[in-house]
């Protein structure tokens, strides 16, 4: 699942920092994240999905798709 993170960010030309601030977290702990060091909270996933505009499937690797269509 965290490579997909590192993805994320890289496709959008961000750096660690850059996604920490934005997220209101340290670039540490957002290392740490990524690195696998730390387990993601829920709500930081959420923000990233948010963020992304990307499902979490996508991030947690269920899916390769980036969005996933919802029926009404």
């Amino acid at each position: 699942m965290y490579t997909r993170l590192k993805d994320l960010r890289e496709d959008n030309d961000l750096s660690q920092t850059q996604l920490a601030k934005i997220l209101n977290i340290t670039q540490q702990a957002y290392s740490n994240y990524e690195t696998e060091k730390r387990e993601l909270p829920y709500e930081v996933m959420i923000k990233i999905s948010q963020f992304y505009n990307v499902s979490l499937d996508y991030i947690f690797k269920l899916t390769n798709k980036k969005r996933t269509i919802t029926k009404k």
